[in-house]
C-alpha cells in the first residue's frame, strides 16, 4: 500500500475502555459518550471495543455485543468500530468473529491464541480459520510478551495472502522483523505501543493503536499528519510533547490509568475495573493525573 493512500481503519485507532457503574455493570450511556468524544475531539478514525484495555478477559458474552452496537450506533459513519474476538480456542474465535459482523462490527482484531503455546502453523491456521468465515478486515494483534508466542515473519507474509488479513497491531518491539514484513507485504502495520508511533511511521507503518490515545489523540493524529506531510521536524516535536503520556498509562496496567485519568478530566465518572485488576489506587491516579495536566496545559 502506498504511505500516502488511506488505510481501511485509518490512521489513528483507540482501544476504548469499556466503562462501569457503580455496581460494575457496563455503562453503555458512558460508553457512547466516550466513543464520541474519541472520534470528535480527539479525531480517532477507528474505535477498538472488546480489547485488552477494553478488559476482555472480564466481561462477558452479551456485554460485548451489546458494547459493539452501542458505540457503532453512536459513530456512525465517522468512525470504524472494530471489535476484539481473539480467544485461545480458535472454534470460540471464529463463532465471535460470525456475532460481530451481524452487531454492526467493521473489523476484526485478533490475538494470537495464548496460554497454549501452539507452533508457528497452528498459529497460522488459526488465523486463517478466522478469516476463511468472516468478509471483515482482520488485524492481527502480535504481542508475544502477553501471549507467549510471537507470530513469526514468515507466519505474517504466509497470512498476508489472505485478502481478509489486513493489518498489524504490533506489539512485538522488532523493528526490522516488521520492515521486513511490510516491506513484503501489503499489511498496514499499526504501532502497538504508543511510543513505538514515529518508528513504525519510518518504516512504512500506518500509524498507531494507542492507549494513552484517550488523552493524546489530537497531538497524535498531528504527529501522523506532519510525518506524512515531510514536516519531520513538527512530527518529532509534538511526539516528544506526547512522549510522556505515551509512557506514563503503561505505569501501572494501562486501563487501570486510562480510567484514572478520564475520571480526573470528569469523562467518566468512576475508575472501576473488574477483578483481578484493582483501581487505580489514589497515588497512581494523582501522578498520571499530573502527567495529564502538564500535557494539557
Amino acid at each position: 500500500m502506498s504511505e500516502h493512500s488511506t488505510p481501511r481503519f485509518g490512521r489513528l485507532a483507540t482501544a476504548m475502555v469499556t466503562p462501569y457503574d457503580d455496581d460494575l455493570r457496563v455503562d453503555l450511556v458512558s460508553a457512547k459518550r466516550l466513543a464520541a468524544y474519541l472520534v470528535d475531539e480527539m479525531h480517532n478514525d477507528t474505535i477498538i471495543v472488546n480489547g485488552t484495555t477494553g478488559e476482555a478477559p472480564t466481561t462477558y458474552h452479551d456485554e460485548k455485543f451489546a458494547l459493539i452496537e452501542a458505540v457503532k450506533v453512536e459513530v456512525g459513519n465517522r468512525a470504524k468500530v472494530v471489535t476484539g474476538v481473539g480467544t485461545n480456542d480458535t472454534n470460540h474465535t471464529v463463532g465471535l468473529a460470525k456475532e460481530a459482523k451481524a452487531a454492526g462490527a467493521d473489523g476484526l482484531l485478533v490475538v494470537t491464541p495464548y496460554y497454549s503455546l501452539p507452533p508457528q502453523d497452528g498459529i497460522i491456521s488459526h488465523f486463517l480459520s478466522v478469516a476463511d468465515a468472516t468478509e471483515l478486515g482482520i488485524i492481527v494483534y502480535d504481542i508475544p510478551h502477553r501471549v507467549g508466542r510471537p507470530v513469526e515473519q514468515k507466519s505474517l507474509i504466509k497470512l498476508a495472502e489472505h485478502p481478509n488479513i489486513v493489518a498489524v497491531k504490533d506489539a512485538k518491539k522488532d523493528l526490522p522483523s516488521s520492515a521486513a514484513v511490510i516491506a513484503a507485504t501489503g499489511l498496514d502495520y499499526y504501532a502497538g505501543d504508543d511510543a513505538l508511533l514515529l518508528p513504525i511511521l519510518s518504516i512504512g507503518g500506518v500509524g498507531v493503536v494507542g492507549t494513552s490515545t484517550h488523552f493524546t489523540g489530537a497531538v497524535t493524529a498531528q504527529v501522523i499528519a506532519d510525518w506524512l506531510a515531510g514536516d519531520t521536524t513538527a512530527a518529532i516535536a509534538n511526539f516528544q510533547k506526547a512522549l510522556p503520556v505515551y509512557t506514563g498509562v503503561f505505569a501501572t496496567q494501562g486501563c487501570m490509568l486510562v480510567k484514572a485519568g478520564l475520571e480526573h478530566l470528569g469523562l467518566l465518572p468512576n475508575r472501576l475495573v473488574r477483578q483481578p485488576l484493582p483501581p487505580a489506587s489514589d497515588a497512581e491516579k494523582a501522578a498520571f493525573a499530573g502527567l495529564l495536566d502538564t500535557f494539557l496545559s
